[in-house]
């Protein structure tokens, strides 16, 4: 199918203007209509993106269906999908519809949240698909702006202060990116990301105010990219407006914030930094594996002591993107391998432990670990449920949550031997908050009176959940189906990034021997 990126992109916007233009009112038809708009376009938007991976060619290590024309003050309006990026665009479309399913209770102005919603999952696309710099930043940061409402409008007591504090994060890393891309086009000439990827920035040594950069504009063009995407991710120390956007989120909010937003910050790092600025990459790398370790640790351990079920999940999600990191920056093919793999892992299982919450949140109206206990003698159903993604969460094998971290320790192994024994004491620690969390909640007596006539789990939530139980177990026990998708383009990404560390290494060499 031609144009079948843009088609893909597109169809969620364009459901969001019929929304728009043609749904009036606000009484109950209306809002069912907003609903079946929104869920039909996601689903629609599904089928057509499940084209793009059925027609992808993995031993191809290029750009494949790539869409290019004219656009904006001779920028080009350019997309493509490879093998790192390919898998984001169908985690999105599968995430969607069940988000768009699991807020089917919503009642407050049902057709401005659906837009908001669909609108989030172009821009998200985009994000994933952008073969231009200026394409990329545009969708990256327009994404912030429904994120934005989302958490402002239909968030919790303090939702204002966690959208205004995760959007100033956010866009404040940005802005340092934005002046780097500048920096980028002066140098290249070019905003094409293709051509970027063989352009060779260079590495020789600056002298600014008295201070000597070695790796000289590479590594000043890193920075300014892991400002953005550390942030994105998010990393220790900058993470803290993640646990507050999770808290004050609706449940669809944190999903998707969980689910996908997050990997913006992991793609970019491959997408950019890793094949752009190899030697910055390497220059810095030693002082992010020891970055993702502490992460690792010190969420996990703060994770321990919370109380909002969802605070938990959050302070897990930024301990499981220390992996991630941990894995891009081991920059091997298991490294790189693995943390792709446990981005796509962990769409699944902390979208299911968000769903997890709203499913008795939607239910008693709090998140306070305390105010339940011995769930599982009148939700036999949801306790199921919940203990299969508590143990993906903690890495059991025979899920998908243990090939991931499996392999980004195996790849950080042969990097920093120490980096990796102090991320895996992150392992035990996981297991230590999740299972705590799990007993506190469904096990014990059901003593509190409030309980004892709590629910078990309708037919639209246990359809929520299928899907992710059917990924987190079929990718646990048949990991190929991702990694043969990704392991040619990780493979080409390995090679890439020795020939530009080579590259500079001679070029250095040159420069001393000429001095």
């Amino acid at each position: 199918m031609d144009n079948i990126l843009s088609i893909v992109t597109f169809i969620p916007a364009l459901a969001a203007l019929v929304l728009a233009v043609f749904l009036r009112g606000d009484d109950e038809a209306a809002q069912r209509n907003a609903k079946w708009v929104a869920l039909t376009a996601t689903t629609v938007t599904f089928l057509v993106s499940i084209g793009i991976y059925t027609g992808f060619d993995p031993s191809n290590t290029g750009f494949q269906f790539v869409e290019e024309s004219e656009w904006l003050l001779g920028l080009k309006y350019k997309m493509g999908v490879d093998g790192i990026s390919v898998l984001f665009v169908l985690l999105t479309t599968f995430i969607m519809p069940l988000t768009i399913l699991a807020s089917w209770e919503v009642t407050d102005r049902v057709k401005e949240y659906m837009i908001a919603f669909l609108l989030l999952e172009t821009l998200m696309l985009g994000v994933f698909m952008a073969l231009d710099l200026v394409l990329f930043y545009l969708f990256f940061e327009a994404g912030l702006i429904p994120m934005f409402l989302i958490i402002g409008i239909w968030g919790g007591k303090d939702r204002i202060y966690a959208s205004f504090k995760f959007f100033l994060y956010t866009f404040f890393g940005s802005v340092l990116m934005l002046v780097a891309m500048v920096a980028m086009y002066a140098d290249a000439g070019t905003t094409d990301i293709e051509a970027l990827l063989s352009h060779s920035f260079s590495s020789a040594t600056l002298n600014i105010l008295g201070f000597q950069i070695i790796g000289g504009m590479q590594t000043l063009m890193f920075l300014a990219f892991f400002a953005s995407f550390a942030v994105k991710m998010p990393m220790w120390p900058v993470h803290t407006w993640l646990p507050d956007a999770h808290v004050q989120a609706p449940t669809a909010g944190s999903v998707v914030l969980a689910a996908i937003l997050l990997k913006m910050g992991g793609y970019g790092f491959l997408r950019f930094s890793l094949p752009m600025f190899p030697v910055g990459s390497d220059l810095l790398a030693p002082l992010v594996l020891w970055m993702s370790a502490i992460a690792v640790v010190y969420t996990s351990l703060v994770a321990l002591v919370q109380e909002d079920m969802k605070k938990l999940i959050a302070y897990s999600s930024v301990a499981h993107m220390g992996f991630v990191t941990m894995g891009i920056f081991a920059a091997n093919q298991q490294g790189l391998d693995g943390a792709i793999f446990q981005m796509l892992s962990h769409g699944f299982i902390s979208a299911a432990l968000f769903l997890c919450v709203g499913v008795i949140y939607d239910r008693m109206h709090t998140r306070d670990i305390d105010a339940y206990g011995g769930l599982v003698n009148r939700m036999p159903a949801y306790a199921l449920v919940f203990m299969l993604f508590t143990m993906a969460n903690v890495g059991l094998p025979g899920t998908s949550g243990f090939i991931g971290e499996f392999l980004t320790l195996m790849g950080a192994f042969q990097v920093n031997t120490w980096v990796t024994a102090v991320a895996a004491t992150g392992v035990v620690f996981s297991a230590a908050y999740a299972l705590w969390l799990y007993r506190r909640v469904v096990f014990g007596d059901l003593i509190k009176e409030s309980l004892k006539t709590i629910t078990d789990m309708t037919l639209r939530e246990r359809a929520v959940f299928a899907p992710l139980i059917a990924m987190t177990l079929l990718l646990g026990v048949y990991p190929s189906l991702v990694t043969d998708i990704i392991g040619p383009s990780t493979e080409a990404l390995v090679s890439n990034i020795d020939t530009g560390l080579a590259a500079a290494e001679k070029s250095a060499t040159v420069q001393v021997a000429s001095h």
